[in-house]
């Protein structure tokens, strides 16, 4: 299937390790030009020279610095169609830092990478927000609280902007992906670190494995790319069967 991806400009957030870097893989290999951000800068000149993307290391709880990298990748490629949220404080404990670190990080990164990419967005003719979720924002489950809120806040956020932006030929949609397991990533950390942890979660997943960053991604991908281009307002599940909510 040809997605529509070919020549088109995508902004990724966490675009260095993980579900991020692959959807960026999967960008330039449809064609797409592709500006990714992370926090380290040694994993970002990696990934950058690697994927041949514009690549630049921000913190994206940091405002200036987040609108700063948006105005500039979209000087450098002459516009956004596509925007791709993906940047978690992973702010998985029970108490206040735990709130503000997923409020800055989680929400308001995605809240203001939107509002400062809009203005190309709306001159764009096939434009998507795909901001990555977590079924921990379905159902309760060992995550902290602040964590699961703040991943529910994104898709109804998603919506909110589906319906607000729907006139102006703009798409948003929400992925929520389930347990996700690659190298250096959050759950090869647990793994290694809290392995009754480990084997629990991977006790409750259906399928046996957790997912990989390659099954999350193509469902982001494909979301973001003009071959669902009448998608949108809605949270694409990607879980193996793991949450028992009907979504109804």
């Amino acid at each position: 299937m040809d997605l529509g991806l070919n020549g088109l400009k995508a902004l990724v957030t966490g675009g260095s390790k993980g579900i991020g870097r692959r959807c960026a893989e999967i960008l330039v290999a449809e064609g797409a030009q592709v500006a990714i951000c992370a926090r380290t800068e040694a994993d970002v000149a990696e990934a950058a020279a690697a994927l041949g993307v514009h690549g630049t290391a921000v913190d994206v709880s940091d405002k200036a610095a987040l609108e700063a990298w948006v105005a500039d990748s979209a000087k450098a490629m002459g516009g956004i169609d596509i925007v791709i949220g993906n940047v978690s404080a992973l702010a998985v404990a029970d108490d206040e830092a735990a709130w503000q670190a997923g409020f800055d990080t989680d929400m308001m990164h995605c809240v203001r990478l939107v509002n400062t990419a809009l203005p190309w967005l709306e001159k764009s003719a096939a434009a998507s927000v795909t901001l990555v979720s977590s079924v921990s924002g379905r159902e309760i489950d060992f995550t902290g609280p602040a964590y699961g809120a703040f991943k529910a806040a994104l898709v109804h956020y998603a919506h909110g902007l589906a319906c607000k932006l729907a006139p102006q030929g703009i798409r948003a949609n929400a992925v929520s992906p389930g347990n996700t397991y690659f190298e250096g990533g959050i759950w090869n950390q647990i793994e290694t670190g809290n392995p009754d942890l480990f084997a629990t979660a991977l006790g409750l997943n259906p399928m046996g494995r957790m997912a990989t960053p390659e099954e999350i991604a193509r469902g982001v991908v494909f979301l973001a790319s003009p071959a669902s281009s009448f998608t949108s307002g809605t949270n694409l599940v990607i879980d193996g069967a793991l949450t028992k909510g009907v979504q109804l």
